[in-house]
């Protein structure tokens, strides 16, 4: 006899899950067969994170794939992407250049072309694993490369780019351990630690963003709270035009700066 609902809340409860309820739901729905929804509760209850037990997750209204070992698309990061259209809407091309690095699964991109049907889709993670996710999630939406950061991505694309988006990693190197189970066992280091500080990668990207962006165009990056303030700094510090949007609901920090119309910060 197969799993009753009541058994896998209770599953689930006894794993420590917050949400057994709703992850009892999908899991249910999720399982083809008994002996498939075992394997499912299993893994949840194992504390392998939701997303991956399913093989995908909800992000801006999308269904994202997600295999194990690669980072989960995580909700507030729609904020980000939420700017990012309004950015590209406003500029004066009607098929923006857009980029997303670090691009983990490839949520921020897919969700982007959601949006804007007519953007011309560039994405890049180092992870390979990562990167194979994303070209399932992109689909013939975009061009996925393998490389770090900026390294792999068409040399034309210098000067062209409307909207950068970098979901880098920010958790400073001695948090990381603090962070949940599910993070810090099942997603790669590389796409969590950001650095003593966190804000390591992001220096990183400064240091080439100016010359890829297009004039007008925007960097858009998500830090924690604490962070933005240094965050800003840099973005200053780079020549980029900074300012700060916070969602109180998800809640979320981003970062944009935008390449002065004349070639600089200015």
């Amino acid at each position: 006899m197969p799993p009753s609902y009541a058994h896998v809340v209770t599953a689930l409860r006894s794993a420590g899950c917050v949400f057994a309820e709703d992850e009892a739901r999908l899991l249910l729905t999720a399982a083809r067969t008994p002996a498939e929804l075992t394997a499912l509760v299993d893994g949840r209850a194992a504390g392998r994170p939701l997303e991956h037990v399913l093989g995908w997750a909800e992000f801006s209204g999308l269904r994202i794939a997600v295999e194990p070992g690669v980072f989960v698309p995580r909700r507030r990061t729609e904020f980000l992407v939420g700017q990012a259209v309004g950015l590209a809407l406003a500029l004066a091309s009607e098929a923006p250049v857009v980029v997303d690095l670090c691009c983990g699964s490839g949520a921020v991109g897919a969700a982007l072309v959601a949006s804007l049907p007519a953007a011309e889709l560039h994405a890049a993670d180092i992870d390979p694993v990562a990167v194979r996710c994303a070209r399932r999630n992109v689909g013939g939406r975009g061009r996925v490369y393998e490389g770090d950061l900026f390294g792999p991505l068409p040399r034309g694309l210098r000067g062209r780019i409307g909207i950068l988006a970098a979901n880098v990693p920010y958790v400073p190197s001695g948090e990381v351990g603090l962070l949940p189970p599910e993070a810090r066992d099942h997603e790669p280091l590389v796409a969590l630690d950001g650095g003593g500080d966190g804000l390591d990668v992001l220096r990183r990207v400064l240091a080439e963003a100016p010359e890829w962006l297009a004039p007008g165009g925007s960097l858009l990056v998500e830090t924690s709270e604490r962070q933005a303030g240094p965050a800003v700094e840099l973005f200053a510090e780079a020549g980029l035009i900074p300012r700060i949007e916070t969602s109180e609901d998800l809640p979320a920090n981003v970062i944009i700066g935008r390449r002065g119309l004349g070639g600089g910060g200015a």
